[in-house]
């Protein structure tokens, strides 16, 4: 099984920045995408940045130039860089890894959420 720890929610104002951590551990060989989603009341959850082990980063039209996510291997840590924050970027955001363990295959794993709330 793979553990995800987030870290580093909270509350800031209209053009503020937050950092987002995640940790992951466990019995991991292979860790193959680590990402974000968020989720706001009344919405479906949806991939706000993710990177893959090339380091290839894909994000949601709506964090282009605002967002940045990195990761550090060594850690099994990713991150995720929010700034100029808008109130539509209000969510739970929960952190997702695609890893693989010494007795399971490829898979997904969650963490259990973080609170983002941008408000004046």
């Amino acid at each position: 099984q793979v553990q995800l720890v987030e870290s580093g929610g909270g509350l800031v104002q209209p053009g503020g920045s937050l950092r987002l951590s995640c940790t992951a551990s466990g019995d991991i060989l292979t860790m193959y995408a680590m990402g974000w989603y968020r989720q706001a009341p009344g919405n479906q959850r949806e991939l706000v940045a993710r990177i893959i082990n090339s380091g290839s980063t894909n994000y949601a039209d709506s964090v282009k130039g605002r967002f940045t996510i990195s990761r550090d291997n060594a850690k099994n840590t990713v991150y995720l860089q929010m700034n100029i924050l808008k109130p539509e970027d209000t969510a739970v955001y929960y952190c997702n890894v695609v890893s693989r363990t010494a007795i399971t295959g490829p898979s997904g794993y969650w963490g259990q959420g973080t609170q983002v709330t941008v408000s004046s």
